[in-house]
């Protein structure tokens, strides 16, 4: 089997999750730094392995960080052991961690936030239309799609705008390919110290938010240690946003690139939710999910993932995978249904905030189009450029005017 090297300035990701899906269901790839892997790239074989028992969150299990061949300065290293949270650990502590986080952000919760979605999505609108006053571009991904579920999931947790331009600048190179190694070990440590003074706030002046509801669960007997409650707001904070900005970016570039069914779309033919469901299928904000630990070899079409092997999840192929979707899989369709894909995942660690994601853009995306009915692009399609964040399908900037 020829292992894939992830390009990791992710310069052609629709080309590479072609070649990811051509290799079979299980690939051998090496992620930026040198580090060999496996990816899931099918469907079938990804539904059923984000069910398999046999693969853990544990790292321990992973045999080249039992041996000491995965170094802390890798740039990747915050994704591959963010401490101990209910993204690491699996079955009776998993769902201890995962309990509270899940039942804050239910269907029928999240349903509740909406008038205050709206809230923030009206002042972003009006905000990106001072900014238009004199017909220049306006970048939509950093006025618009950035602030909306960074103030959204901010206010859900308790955390103070006054963090949010730290937080951005250390979740920057926190996702990215490209930070020096030798900035890796501070800025670990500075996102670690980041969020324990905000729960260390909490602890002094608790709220009507999730990271206050984590510590008196802690106190109440549920026996969420320190470190869990700043590692789960630290992962809710950094997924809470970066997949609704990604989802609300591509969304518009795919309507923007596909001017007929973007005209279906205004006109009522067809909806939002189908917007975002072929989004999330066709250009999926997450484009690879780290890591699952094979406890034993593990069985994958006529290939073995074996005993102590690493394994992603890459949603980018699988998203478009033509057994699952059909031979139009490599087409955005708007009118697509059904829709079956799994680009918040599946199985018990399946993404807690998906209904949350679901509604933001559900919200602002028409409250976009029908405040601006002509925007368009600022620069042509191709000259759009992915981040180097080997894990997200996240573009730089999206130039528009507003019309």
């Amino acid at each position: 089997m020829t292992r894939i090297v992830l390009d990791p300035f992710v310069t052609d990701l629709d080309g590479e999750s072609a070649e990811l899906r051509a290799a079979g269901p299980l690939a051998e790839v090496e992620l930026p730094g040198g580090v060999p892997c496996y990816a899931v790239t099918h469907h079938a074989e990804a539904r059923s392995l984000l069910t398999d028992a046999r693969l853990v969150k544990d790292i321990d299990v992973w045999g080249a960080w039992q041996r000491g061949e995965i170094p802390m300065d890798w740039p990747l290293i915050g994704l591959a052991n963010p401490g101990r949270s209910m993204l690491t650990v699996d079955g009776a502590d998993h769902r201890r961690l995962r309990t509270l986080v899940a039942q804050a952000l239910t269907v029928k919760r999240v349903e509740q936030l909406r008038p205050r979605v709206e809230a923030l999505t009206a002042a972003g609108l009006d905000q990106l239309a001072a900014l238009a006053e004199g017909g220049e571009p306006v970048d939509l991904k950093a006025e618009f799609a950035y602030p909306l579920p960074m103030n959204v999931i901010s206010e859900l947790m308790g955390v103070d705008s006054a963090d949010h331009p730290r937080l951005k600048e250390l979740f920057e190179k926190f996702f990215s390919t490209q930070t020096p190694p030798e900035e890796v070990p501070g800025m670990m440590a500075d996102l670690g110290a980041l969020f324990t003074k905000i729960v260390d706030a909490k602890r002094e002046n608790p709220g009507d938010d999730l990271t206050s509801a984590l510590i008196a669960a802690s106190e109440d007997g549920d026996h969420l240690t320190g470190e869990e409650i700043v590692n789960t707001l630290q992962l809710i904070i950094a997924a809470g946003h970066e997949t609704t900005i990604s989802l609300i970016v591509n969304a518009v570039a795919a309507l923007q690139t596909h001017p007929e069914q973007r005209e279906r779309v205004l006109s009522g033919e067809v909806s939002w939710e189908n917007v975002i469901e072929e989004t999330l299928r066709w250009s999926t904000p997450t484009s690879h999910v780290l890591f699952r630990f094979a406890t034993e070899d593990i069985e994958v079409g006529d290939r073995t993932l074996p005993k102590g092997e690493a394994l992603i999840v890459s949603f980018g192929a699988l998203g478009r995978d033509e057994a699952q979707h059909g031979p139009t899989a490599g087409e955005f369709d708007a009118t697509r249904s059904p829709n079956r894909h799994i680009a918040f995942g599946h199985g018990p660690h399946v993404c807690p905030g998906a209904a949350l994601s679901r509604l933001e853009a559900g919200v602002a995306l028409p409250a976009l189009y029908e405040r601006f009915p002509r925007l368009e692009l600022a620069v042509p399609a191709s000259e759009l450029r992915n981040k180097p964040i080997v894990t997200q399908n996240d573009l730089y900037e999206l130039p528009v005017l507003l019309g």
